[in-house]
């Protein structure tokens, strides 16, 4: 079976852009998933488990990371 040339290869090509105040929710949304992450890196760290603040380190900056995307892209 071949493929239809009518239907986009990119199924994001005709997406709509977010509105500016639902950048701003899922923004804020992910500062709270960020602190979130970063409280459990600061816990393990405090509590002696070194592998485990580095990865709630990480996620925390990857989620800080999305965020911001977000918000540039659009």
């Amino acid at each position: 079976m071949s493929a239809d040339p009518s239907e986009p290869t990119d199924p994001t090509a005709g997406a709509p852009r977010r509105t500016l105040l639902e950048r701003l929710a899922l923004a804020l949304i992910a500062l709270l998933v960020a602190a979130v992450f970063g409280g459990i890196g600061i816990a393990a760290f405090v509590g002696g488990e070194v592998f485990l603040g580095v990865m709630g380190g990480i996620g925390a900056l990857m989620t800080l990371w999305a965020a911001g995307s977000n918000l540039r892209r659009g």
